[in-house]
């Protein structure tokens, strides 16, 4: 795909502090609305960080990856530089989760053409099926230090 950090060299990507993970995701999702706030309460580092795709830097690393910010059906969790997308990157951002955050993980059992078919299935229909939120809205102050953007 891409080699680690090789958003560094992109002049369209804004500098940003790289230190921790990284999730990228639709701000007006109501699914990744919830799944920001899971983040939020299954990361007991702290350190997982929410930038929501119509930011700059969002839309920026969409475009970097070759996803489409104007209209994300998929959502980047970058960790350690390298970037994963879609189910892979709920599965691989769940690894870094403690208790009810790690059994997501059992998806992973499914095989991989079943869950990247739910995953487009529900990214394509996730306004119809859960509507609509706005994440940067939640008044959660120690929510709103983890949105980068």
């Amino acid at each position: 795909m891409h080699a680690p950090h090789s958003f560094r060299s992109d002049p369209q990507v804004p500098p940003f502090d790289d230190a921790g993970p990284l999730a990228v995701m639709d701000a007006d999702c109501a699914v990744c609305s919830w799944g920001a706030r899971m983040i939020h309460r299954l990361d007991g580092s702290g350190t997982v960080r929410i930038c929501p795709v119509q930011s700059p830097l969002g839309a920026a690393l969409m475009r970097h990856y070759g996803l489409r910010p104007d209209d994300p059906e998929s959502w980047l969790f970058i960790d350690q530089g390298v970037a994963h997308k879609d189910f892979e990157a709920v599965l691989h951002a769940c690894r870094r989760f403690r208790g009810w955050g790690r059994l997501a993980f059992v998806l992973h059992a499914c095989p991989r053409p079943l869950r990247d078919w739910l995953y487009r299935r529900l990214a394509r229909n996730r306004y119809a099926i859960c509507g609509r939120a706005d994440m940067c809205a939640l008044p959660d102050p120690a929510f709103r230090r983890r949105l980068i953007g």
